[in-house]
């Protein structure tokens, strides 16, 4: 394998060699970290030696042969290639070494307690004195790799040769490990004192050098990209480099942001399990502990008590990982490497490390979050000084959003915990933490919850979640029992203002969300208006729901919407807050909170609140007029947190499904929805409101006017029961006078619009805008042109693309009615332009058919255009523009005179600047959505 960075030292040995060769016997120690390359420098040595015809002896240590007698030694000499001449001679003195040495027992580790026998030493001495007349006759190399790991005997006969070869052809090269027990004192203090030692430490490679290993197998350019980081996961290690290349793709294009990272796989997680199994123990067991522990700035302390180990030979063994490029600091250098390492440990090692790691942090005084990680991995019974830090890290995770780990950590405790009362509050903080992350997790806590609190056992700070978990489930007479007996007089100690304030909150929330509580005396009580932005942002929501929309509540929505910050506390009033300007018909306020908490949500990671905000976010982009983008938007809602999860809330996102898929014609996934089970409890809810009124929409789509009705009317009877009948948040009597309609009962659908007509007043709303579009369905005669014009212009204003194409598309078929196809045409263009952009398919096609029929033998005439640059609309004066609406919209000139008052030649001169203005030559050449404005 091709040596890189190696040139001076493989220069260092071939001096070595030369002086051999010279007559001056010379010695060399190659030191390094395991995966430095000393062994391929040292084959680099041999196969110089060997083309200079040097007699070459090589031999390896080996931690399991560290006890053999004369290992080393009878590798040197025994597959030595030694000439004829002396080679008898050299094996009988060899077999009269090694039988000798094998025959003593116990022999101690220290070469100095282990002084050879009379008879043994005559063999080394015979074996070092043939090997010096070899040398007369042709140089001899020795090589032992690995020379931490000889055994004694050997060590012996290479400190004899050592203290000979200083006059004879003899080179001697040793290499050690810094990553192992260093070869023994006494060989070091000998070399030292000889004149013809040099020590060659091995290096790490440069970033260069790890890009010359890697240009091997992905090419130069790649490598270069590669370079740094791989020095990065390598520390330089030659051998982790050469893992790292086999692990990386040979034929991997460059990426368009010229940036790159290697991929660190098995390869890589093999060598480094290598690395470390061929170290000594103490350094395998210290790469263990560091990947339990895992952390930055641990120090040296805490390792050595958890190995038992005296600091110094931890802080000895951690320069060695480092130096093996395993290390850096006191972490290993890459998660690959880590998990390799736990991997190769026993669950019940891995189990039992974890925990020793808690208690010695414990001990210590660390903090719970350091803590917490490795009481969870232990995996075992939670030791009572545990519950308390584990509780601590819930909290701590809570704080910054990390429910998963928080959950994890109060299952813990609550698994180890024996005294009852404590179990009970760990249960109430373990459904609440559940609760953000699915709610179902949190159903299996609130039975034994239930019956705590009403033996008085559940703390009064867990009555009201537990009550809005239990409401959500659908378990309305257990909520009302934990509403109520939280708040019966007497029973609770001194209020505390917080706790008061978010119990306010929290009703006001509960009556928008849950009416029929409203009627209950869990709900009993002043509900008067509180500076708290919690309850200005729920109290919002329940004034728009009763009384209709007020520039009073919504500005108390919006403060609170500016006040408050998404957390557990407040998510529930932001929601109510932005539902407030939704009912309000602030439909672009609304967009844009709900937008920005959405977002929010989503960078805190708790899935829940997304969810929420999603399926609200879909019923804004419905009354927006995009159902494509409101499907989407209720998808990922349930995506996020699944159908069963969502309890009797799930009436939010099943009817923004219900109603985009009816919008946009896809009956049958509509009907899909349509069969998704829901809880009878959704129906107490204003979100069973939302999907009484899109499922009888659905109905009324496919021809079923009387399941439509009854659903239509079935809102209509819980509206006025709780209180809430406002045609904001469902208009019922619209859809029902659509219903009527269809059945063939004009009386009872124009008294129901002309019931909502006087509901809505005279502001210019979408759910105006709505009424005016059935009211103009269920009148006669001439009147219904104008409410259409009115009601497309409204709805447009009011940001309804969908709905104003539909108005636009019965006015145009009012024209073509009254036998006006000239103002039909840009009328008819201007829906169909509307409906296919907001992607209703089935308006799309209908007005496509109205349109085939309005085109005459010779083909269809030029259409008008759909828009006109900004700046020229913007040119033309508003007589101009009067003029050019009524021209867009099918009048001759002399009606556009009469309509506004003017000469005919005043209505040409008009025409004739529009034209240059616009750049067009004809009027049905004006942009069609100007013809809104002849309509009105």
């Amino acid at each position: 394998m091709r040596l890189v960075e190696r040139g001076r030292e493989l220069t260092a040995l071939g001096e070595v060699l030369h002086e051999a060769a010279q007559g001056r016997g010379s010695i060399a120690v190659v030191s390094g970290g395991i995966g430095c390359g000393r062994t391929e420098l040292l084959d680099a040595v041999r196969r110089k030696a060997a083309d200079a015809q040097y007699v070459v002896l090589g031999a390896t240590g080996s931690w399991a042969e560290r006890h053999a007698a004369g290992g080393v030694l009878g590798q040197l000499l025994r597959y030595a290639q030694l000439p004829a001449l002396h080679a008898e001679t050299v094996s009988a003195a060899l077999a009269r070494a090694l039988g000798s040495g094998t025959a003593r027992e116990g022999a101690p580790d220290a070469l100095e307690q282990w002084p050879p026998d009379p008879a043994t030493a005559a063999a080394l001495h015979r074996l070092s004195t043939e090997l010096v007349r070899i040398a007369r006759r042709v140089p001899v190399l020795v090589c032992v790799d690995d020379v931490q790991f000889a055994d004694l005997l050997s060590l012996h006969w290479i400190l004899q040769l050592v203290r000979v070869l200083r006059a004879f052809r003899i080179a001697l090269v040793l290499a050690e490990c810094t990553l192992s027990k260093s070869a023994h004192p006494h060989l070091h203090a000998e070399l030292l004192r000889q004149p013809n030692y040099r020590r060659i430490t091995l290096d790490p490679l440069s970033v260069d050098g790890v890009a010359t290993v890697l240009a091997e197998r992905v090419g130069e350019e790649r490598a270069r990209l590669l370079a740094a980081e791989s020095h990065r996961i390598s520390g330089g290690s030659p051998l982790l480099v050469r893992a790292l290349v086999q692990d990386q793709p040979q034929a991997l294009a460059l990426p368009g942001g010229r940036t790159a990272e290697p991929v660190v796989a098995d390869a890589y997680a093999d060598t480094v399990l290598s690395c470390l199994h061929r170290a000594r123990p103490p350094a395998l067991a210290l790469a263990q502990t560091l990947a339990v522990l895992d952390e930055p700035d641990t120090g040296t302390a805490l390792p050595a008590r958890l190995l038992d180990e005296e600091p110094a030979t931890v802080e000895h063994c951690l320069a060695a990982l480092s130096a093996a490029g395993l290390v850096a600091g006191v972490r290993l250098r890459h998660p690959v490497a880590r998990a390799a390492v736990l991997h190769s440990l026993s669950a019940t090692a891995r189990r039992a490390l974890h925990g020793r790691a808690a208690e010695a942090l414990s001990q210590e005084g660390a903090s719970a979050l350091r803590i917490a990680p490795h009481l969870l991995a232990a995996e075992g019974d939670c030791p009572s000084w545990a519950r308390p830090v584990l509780r601590e890290a819930a909290e701590r995770y809570l704080a910054v959003d990390r429910a998963v780990e928080a959950h994890a950590c109060l299952s813990a405790a609550l698994a180890g915990c024996q005294d009852d009362g404590e179990r009970v509050a760990l249960r109430a903080q373990l459904a609440a933490t559940a609760w953000l992350l699915n709610p179902s997790l949190s159903a299996r806590h609130l039975g034994e919850l239930a019956d705590a609190l009403r033996e008085g056992r559940l703390p009064d700070r867990h009555a009201l979640t537990l009550a809005k978990h239990l409401l959500w489930h659908g378990r309305f007479e257990e909520a009302v029992e934990a509403i109520e007996r939280m708040g019966r007089p007497g029973e609770r100690a001194e209020p505390d203002p917080a706790a008061a304030a978010e119990v306010r909150a929290a009703r006001e929330v509960l009556s928008a969300t849950y009416p029929p509580l409203v009627e209950s005396a869990a709900l009993a009580g002043p509900r008067a208006a509180d500076g708290d932005p919690r309850i200005l942002g729920a109290t919002a929501l329940t004034r728009v729901l009763a009384h209709g929309a007020d520039s009073a509540a919504v500005g108390d929505a919006e403060a609170a919407l500016r006040a408050l910050r998404l957390g557990k506390s407040t998510q529930e009033s932001l929601l109510c807050a932005v539902a407030a300007l939704l009912f309000a018909e602030r439909l672009e306020a609304a967009a844009g909170w709900c937008d920005h908490w959405l977002a929010e949500a989503r960078t805190r990671g708790v899935p829940l609140w997304e969810a929420e905000f999603a399926s609200l976010r879909a019923g804004i982009r419905l009354r927006q007029g995009d159902p494509v983008t409101a499907r989407a938007q209720a998808e990922k809602a349930l995506a996020l947190v699944p159908a069963e999860s969502w309890g009797v809330c799930l009436g939010g996102p099943l009817a923004a499904l219900v109603q985009a898929a009816t919008e946009t014609g896809d009956v049958k996934a509509a009907e899909e929805y349509l069969a998704v089970p829901v809880l009878d409890g959704m129906y107490s809810t204003r979100f069973g409101l939302c999907f009484l009124h899109a499922r009888g929409r659905q109905y009324l789509a496919t021809g079923r006017p009387y399941a439509a009705l009854d659903d239509f009317m079935w809102c209509a009877e819980l509206m006025r029961r709780w209180g809430i009948d406002q045609p904001a948040l469902v208009p019922w009597r619209t859809e029902a006078a659509r219903a009527h309609l269809a059945l063939g009962d004009g009386d009872r659908a124009l008294a129901l619009a002309r019931e909502q007509l006087a509901m809505v007043g005279s502001e210019r709303t979408r759910t105006h805008g709505l009424t005016l579009r059935v009211l103009a369905a269920a009148e006669s005669g001439t009147e219904r042109i104008a409410l259409l014009g009115a009601a497309a212009r409204i709805l447009r204003g009011a940001g309804d693309d969908l709905q104003s194409a539909g108005a636009l598309a019965d006015l145009g078929r009012e024209y073509l009615s009254a036998a006006r196809p000239a103002r039909a045409r840009p009328v008819l263009e201007l829906a169909a332009q509307l409906a296919e952009r907001c992607g209703a398919r089935p308006l799309a096609a209908t007005l496509a058919a109205d349109l085939d029929r309005l085109e005459p033998a010779g083909g269809r005439p030029p259409t008008a255009t759909a828009a006109a640059p900004a700046g020229a609309l913007a040119a033309l004066s508003g007589a101009e523009r009067r003029v050019a609406a009524l021209a867009a919209g099918g009048h001759t000139n002399r009606e556009i005179s009469e309509k506004l008052c003017i000469t005919v030649s005043t209505v040409e001169q008009h025409l004739t600047r529009v034209f240059r203005k616009l750049g067009v030559r004809a009027r049905r050449e004006i942009p069609s959505h100007i013809a809104l404005e002849a309509a009105e």
